[in-house]
Parts: structure tokens; C-alpha cells; sequence
């Protein structure tokens, strides 16, 4: 289930935290049916050092991310940082959400916004296809049908010293179209 994940040390790679100071980082996990609860939400602002009098206003913060996350099927909301300003006010600066692809006939309206240019070629004709594809470093192509059957067919290949250059899934029903679309996909990639 979800978990809010915070830590004290703000506007640096929490990947770099975890790796040099992992104390710093705290999590709550966040039961999925019952949800945030206010508790919760004032626990973490403490921990993360938020001075007391503002320890409710960054909890409300966390509940309203929480709240945007279920509304908008997120998989991610990252604030970083969540600072307080000079009138004492609890305020997210640099917001990165990623949203579930599985949820763009309900968020057809968050996904409407995406900016196809900032998004590789074959990244858009995948989508395009509804084909479900990841561009990866290696020199492999690989067209699967099922997901399953996909990542057992990259770890062959890894196993055997290869590398995948993709994660192509048509799926089960796919049509003459997706096949072709998936070879094009395949091919235009120069490794």
C-alpha cells in the first residue's frame, strides 16, 4: 500500500540520503482502506523537524498530497523540498508526480496535458498502438505477448550474456495493426 516517505534533509536526491544518512529518511505507511489519518500525517512532520507550530499546517500539506494522489491514480507524488516561508507558511516547491498509464481513460484529462515532445519517438508510438513498451540500453529486441512471458524472456537473455534493447508486450488479443506497429517499434531502434 501507500506509504508517505519524508526526511528532515530536503532539496537533495533522497537517493543520496537513504545511501549516506538512511535515519534520516521515515516512512508511514498508509493503510490503503482506512487512509491518511491525521495522526499519521503529524507524526511524520514531526520527525522530519518541523518546528511545533507549524507541525499541523505541514500535516494538512501531507493530507492534501495524499488526497491528490488517490483522486488523480498516481503512482508517485515527490515534494522536495517542503520548506516553511518567512509569514510561516508550510509550502511544496517542487512537485514530480508520476500517474498510472492503466488510469488514462479515467485521467483523460491529466493526460491530455502530457507533452509528446519531451517523450522519445518510439515512447509515443507505443502509446499511439496501445502497446506497452520501455526503451532499455541493451542490443536484444524483444516483441512478447504477455507480460509474464516478457520478463521471463529478458532474463533468458540476461542470463545467457545479452541485453535487452526493449520491453514489448502486445498482449493477449493483439491485433494485425499492434503486431506491426511492434516490429516498426523494433526496428527503428538503431542498437
Amino acid at each position: 500500500g501507500p506509504v508517505l516517505i519524508g526526511s528532515s534533509q530536503g532539496g537533495v536526491n533522497i537517493e543520496d540520503v537513504a545511501a549516506e544518512t538512511p535515519e534520516a529518511i521515515v516512512k508511514e505507511p498508509i493503510d490503503i482502506e482506512e487512509g491518511i489519518k491525521k495522526e499519521q500525517a503529524v507524526r511524520l512532520a514531526q520527525k522530519m523537524g518541523f518546528p511545533a507550530n507549524i507541525v499541523d499546517s505541514a500535516a494538512e500539506n501531507m493530507i492534501k498530497l495524499y488526497n491528490l494522489f488517490l483522486k488523480y491514480d498516481a503512482t508517485m507524488v515527490e515534494i522536495n523540498p517542503m520548506v516553511e516561508d518567512s509569514d510561516g507558511a508550510v509550502l511544496c516547491m517542487d512537485a514530480k508526480i508520476n500517474f498510472d498509464s492503466n488510469s488514462a481513460y479515467r485521467q483523460k484529462k491529466i493526460f491530455d496535458l502530457q507533452d509528446w515532445t519531451q517523450e522519445d519517438e518510439r515512447d509515443k508510438d507505443a502509446a499511439k498502438a496501445d502497446l506497452n513498451y520501455i526503451g532499455l540500453d541493451g542490443n536484444i529486441g524483444c516483441l512478447v505477448n504477455g507480460a509474464g512471458l516478457a520478463m521471463a524472456t529478458m532474463d533468458i537473455i540476461k542470463l545467457h550474456g545479452g541485453t535487452p534493447a526493449n520491453f514489448l508486450d502486445v498482449g493477449g488479443g493483439a491485433t494485425v495493426h499492434q503486431v506491426t506497429e511492434a516490429f516498426k517499434l523494433i526496428t527503428s531502434d538503431k542498437k
